[in-house]
């Protein structure tokens, strides 16, 4: 489709999700690049969805042929981005790498489960075999090591251990 590029839309406060949706119902095509954060909430672990750039949109138009009127007066979108009086165009090349990019990042990640042994990957006790005993915030996690006759409680980079 020649004459076609990706634009940038910007979403009102915290409404990208419902710009994105009132968008698509109308028949655009978008692109919203979402990514999967941990978080800690009430001691718990837990997966949020997230935009990657909050409050922007990309949208697959043409300058000529498509019809622009409706985007403004659309819920949840503020603006279409533009620098002076024509409206920003966004690289396909760019759009396409942040795609390349979320499809690699959905590689699933390990779970630990309570009581699930490991193997130390990194560091001094690099070889040890440990037990996992929980997270300790989003980076860590507390495990248990014999040393010397005893169990012992670390807290480690979850990095540095494989399930």
């Amino acid at each position: 489709m020649s004459g076609y590029n990706w634009y940038v839309v910007q979403a009102k406060p915290g409404q990208t999700a419902r710009a994105q949706q009132e968008l698509e119902n109308q028949g655009f095509d978008l692109f919203v690049p979402w990514i999967s954060i941990e978080k800690i909430k009430r001691g718990k672990r837990v997966t949020e969805e997230e935009p990657l750039f909050p409050g922007y949109l990309f949208i697959w138009l043409s300058e000529m042929d498509s019809n622009w009127r409706p985007i403004r007066s659309t819920r949840g979108v503020a603006r279409v981005i533009t620098f002076g009086n024509k409206p920003a165009v966004v690289p396909g090349a760019v759009i396409e790498a942040l795609r390349s990019k979320l499809r690699s990042d959905k590689e699933p990640e390990q779970v630990l489960k309570s009581q699930q042994k490991i193997e130390i990957a990194e560091g001094p006790f690099k070889g040890l075999n440990a037990v996992f005993v929980q997270y300790d915030g989003e980076q860590r996690a507390f495990v248990l090591l014999e040393l010397l006759g005893k169990w012992q409680r670390l807290s480690m980079d979850l990095g540095s251990i494989r399930g």
